[in-house]
């Protein structure tokens, strides 16, 4: 959920700091006030188009940030980590800041992002709803997949295994593709594989030469280097009055105090090992002496190996280890190729088997889907009647639906076989028309609440704000908007600007929005409202400006019925 949202030099807002708790929290305050200047701000921080003129006049940029809690399954885990972004804490804070010239620079738990990231990281978090936006639902694209998430654990079991069956179909219909290419380009792509492959070949390549021949080219290179070396430190070490007669002159003088002093036994020890050591040190380095010597033809004969070596490098890969397994890559290619006839054959079965199999899982989902689609229509009208809507039809379209035969690559897509699209009718006689055709203000509203309250807990969404989606609506529908409304927040996070009663006295948190004149500049405030200004507050949205004893009790009865319905 939104734990905590911060904004500074935002519009009319010098400075504001919000808490919110999870819920039903009412934002409710006079016209003008600041309240879709906060939804604004939530809006631009999870991704949404911002521009220079939300700065707040004379400042440099606006300054938002957003805290938010999230569960350790929540889809915004997968979604970070495809950027890099770590949010096993629990917690995400995202924070958006717009320069006065427009620019804006975009933060994910500290990390910079790009507005596109912030956006799609945003989506898994705030779900925004208001009377002039698009709105998820209403995008036909989405329609399946919400469709698939209200079918729960059986569709997404029969998804899962047509899509390992589908991905089978895809790499054998690739594979047969690109067998099926005219003779010519075969024999061109043959003749330079072969080449390739004859060429690695010849070179006999081993697994850790090239790092052995460097090496050896290392030594060879720095000859006269590395035998001054040896030599300066055997001639300190070795010979009459150098370093190791010297260790050992003070061996035997130890040993001999030793014999008179048992407690210098230790250092006369630890010296005498030292001797010892360096002694076969010197030792080893007089036969490294011995043995080194400057070879030039051996010196030709690795630069000319390393050169050939990467020459197959810039051609065929990175590392030897990866050459080799081009190499093994395109010897099977040349097999294929060879017994091409053999192969399209084969693969033509294999796809006859895979598209009868494809076929059965796809109209085995397509029938779940179908029977899950008679569940939520009935749903969605039980939804639509509650809100006095009970003459509107709704209908889950099929544009495609599982075939009896044919060819599957023309109709087959990722997700099956089926293209979803939700159609209604707000009026009897009335055609059934897609979603998105809706023109009423009142019936949206209505519409989405209805299906809002039948997908939240199915869209995995932290937050969802309504934004003045009670507009259009009074009496008893508003009575029954407040309580969908309601329901859609019981275990998770609602925020809705409201200019209902009704929807008010719902609310578990109410925060009251206003604003003020300093030094001739405006500001805007929030602050929660206690149980006795919940009731002034009601009384003023019942009644306007004048707040009467009568008003006062009628939203106290308002509250009272809110707290009822939240009890039952």
């Amino acid at each position: 959920m939104l734990a905590e949202l911060s904004i500074k030099n935002f519009a009319i807002i010098e400075a504001l700091t919000v808490s919110f708790e999870k819920g039903l929290t009412v934002l409710t305050g006079e016209t003008g006030a600041g309240k879709s200047i906060i939804i604004d701000a939530i809006n631009l921080l999870i991704g949404g188009r911002g521009s220079s003129e939300f700065v707040r006049h004379g400042e440099d940029k606006a300054e938002l940030e957003g805290l938010f809690q999230i569960e350790s399954n929540h889809a915004i885990v997968a979604k970070a980590a495809e950027f890099g972004i770590d949010v096993s804490d629990g917690m995400a804070v995202l924070r958006r800041d717009i320069s006065h010239s427009g620019k804006s620079v975009c933060r994910v738990n500290g990390k910079l992002v790009t507005i596109a990231v912030l956006r799609e990281i945003g989506s898994t978090l705030v779900d925004i709803h208001s009377q002039h936006e698009h709105q998820e639902l209403m995008d036909a694209d989405l329609h399946l997949p919400l469709l698939d998430h209200f079918g729960g654990e059986q569709i997404s079991k029969a998804l899962g295994e047509y899509q390992l069956l589908y991905k089978r179909y895809e790499t054998a219909a690739k594979q047969l593709k690109s067998l099926s290419q005219d003779e010519q380009k075969m024999a061109h792509r043959l003749d330079l594989i072969q080449f390739q492959f004859d060429e690695i070949s010849r070179a006999e390549l081993k697994l850790n030469e090239y790092e052995e021949l460097s090496e050896e080219k290392q030594r060879i290179s720095n000859f006269e280097r590395i035998h001054e070396a040896l030599q300066s430190s055997y001639h300190s070490l070795g010979g009459e009055q150098k370093g190791l007669d010297w260790i050992g002159l003070a061996m035997n003088q130890l040993e001999e105090a030793a014999a008179l002093d048992p407690a210098l036994s230790s250092i006369q020890e630890h010296v005498a090992n030292s001797f010892y050591i360096l002694e076969d040190a010197v030792s080893s380095i007089r036969n490294q002496l011995d043995s080194l010597e400057f070879d030039p033809v051996r010196l030709d004969f690795i630069e000319g190996r390393l050169n050939e070596i990467n020459g197959l490098k810039r051609k065929y890969g990175k590392t030897v280890q990866d050459i080799l397994e081009y190499a093994a890559a395109i010897e099977e290619e040349i097999e294929t190729l060879l017994n091409r006839e053999t192969h399209i054959a084969k693969i033509e079965k294999e796809l006859s088997s895979i598209r009868k199999d494809l076929v059965l899982e796809a109209k085995n989902l397509s029938m779940l889907r179908q029977k899950y689609a008679k569940k939520l229509t009935a749903q969605i009208h039980k939804e639509l009647k509650d809100l006095y809507m009970e003459k509107t039809v709704f209908e889950v379209h099929f544009h495609q639906t599982a075939v009896e035969h044919g060819d599957l690559t023309e109709k087959i897509h990722r997700s099956g076989l089926d293209v979803v699209e939700f159609f209604i009718s707000t009026n009897p006689g009335e055609p059934l028309k897609p979603l998105n055709k809706i023109a009423s203000g009142g019936e949206l509203s209505r519409i989405i609440l209805a299906l809002k309250n039948i997908f939240s807990e199915h869209q995995g969404i932290t937050s969802i704000i309504f934004d003045e989606v009670d507009t259009g609506v009074s009496g008893r529908v508003a009575q029954s908007m407040a309580e969908k409304i309601y329901k859609v927040s019981v275990g998770s996070q609602v925020l809705c600007i409201s200019h209902l009663p009704q929807v008010a006295a719902m609310a578990d948190t109410h925060l009251f929005i206003s604003k003020q004149t300093v030094n001739g500049r405006t500001k805007t405030k929030v602050h929660p409202l206690s149980e006795e200004d919940k009731i002034k507050e009601i009384g003023r949205m019942i009644s306007g400006v004048e707040i009467t004893e009568l008003t006062k009790e009628h939203a106290k009865e308002l509250i009272h019925l809110a707290n009822q319905i939240k009890s039952a």
